[in-house]
């Protein structure tokens, strides 16, 4: 019996760079399919977030990413560029989003056409292992190609018709809201919703509980 299980996810977050990898294992491993469902960071989906935050959040959110990272022996360093262009001082979010925007359209289409689960794997190794400059020259390009796409190809598609890909990171945020969680990562099993990278081994507490298992070699 395969299980499915949603994954709301964003490029600028983390916490779901740290969770990437586990999640690959787990569906290598076991009978289990994760949807890829890409959503615009809390930054660009709710405004004034960061003004509105505690000022100890983001010093924390760093320290704890750094140590989780080292933890699991990841590399880790804040992208360069950020993929949400933002003020470093006053934390304010500009209008013009050309990273996000295109990284969030690129893994609605990618989950479409393929396999997004991978081109997340793929992209975020890319951005949080320490390259800085990862928009230039054939850095991107050759992380999707990793994972088996074109990104000229893909660029062009979105440039025809991005509504469409707009349309589907829409639903995508529909329903996480809808699965009961606002942060990313969330797993959502069944109705359930599983915040966070830490929440990893409960949802396969959960999945086991239904009868998960091990794929056959």
């Amino acid at each position: 019996m395969s299980f499915n299980v949603d994954l709301f996810w964003s490029f600028r977050s983390p916490y779901s760079y740290l969770a990437i990898g586990r999640l690959v294992a787990l569906r290598r491993d076991y009978d289990v399919e994760i949807t890829f469902r890409p959503v615009y960071p809390i930054a660009v989906r709710i405004d004034g977030f960061f003004q509105n935050a505690s000022p100890l959040w983001v010093p924390y959110l760093l320290r704890d990413c750094a140590r989780e990272a080292e933890m699991m022996g990841v590399p880790f360093r804040w992208p360069r560029p950020d993929p949400v262009v933002q003020d470093r001082v006053t934390r304010e979010v500009a209008e013009h989003q050309p990273y996000i925007h295109r990284l969030t359209r690129l893994g609605q289409l990618a989950q479409e056409i393929g396999d997004g689960l991978a081109f997340a794997d793929a992209v975020s190794g890319l951005l949080w292992g320490g390259i800085a400059g990862w928009d230039e020259g054939e850095h991107l390009a050759k992380a999707v190609a990793t994972a088996g796409f074109d990104l000229a190809a893909m660029d062009a598609a979105i440039e025809a018709d991005p509504e469409k890909y707009d349309a589907g990171i829409k639903a995508n945020e529909a329903a996480h809201e809808k699965a009961g969680h606002w942060g990313v990562p969330t797993m959502a099993f069944e109705g359930e919703p599983f915040f966070g990278q830490d929440r990893i081994d409960t949802l396969i507490w959960r999945l086991k509980e239904k009868g998960l298992q091990r794929r056959s070699a």
